[in-house]
């Protein structure tokens, strides 16, 4: 039996799976200080936000928060200094005044509710 793979052994392994895969395996660039730091900060607002100020009975109950979360406030409505203090949907809004006028052109095919 052979000696079980070191941390180093595993860590080369992974990046090639990665690699084969076409993933990157970081979002910084290894061993300087914004290694990982987007993450880091994301999960330290969102323990602080949302994770240490309740509890949950189910994983399920833990899972719909961090969703509603994630995707009903921190990625809409959560005011940010690079959109000027707005909140995403704010900073995007004038987009969709300009560009709601011009409606997408109805899909080819059969009426789904014809069927009926």
């Amino acid at each position: 039996m052979g000696t079980p793979p070191t941390e180093n052994d595993s860590s080369i392994q992974f990046s090639k799976r990665l690699d084969d895969d076409g993933i990157l395996a970081s979002m910084g660039s290894v061993g300087d200080s914004y290694d990982n730091a987007l993450m880091q900060n994301f999960f330290s607002t969102y323990n602080n936000e949302l994770m240490y100020r309740r509890s949950w009975r189910t994983r399920d109950e833990a899972e719909n928060a961090l969703f509603a979360y994630i995707d009903g406030w921190y990625n809409t409505e959560r005011i940010q200094n690079r959109l000027g203090w707005r909140s995403p949907g704010e900073y995007e809004a004038p987009w969709h005044v300009r560009h709601d006028d011009h409606p997408a052109a109805p899909a080819a095919g059969p009426d789904p509710a014809a069927a009926r």
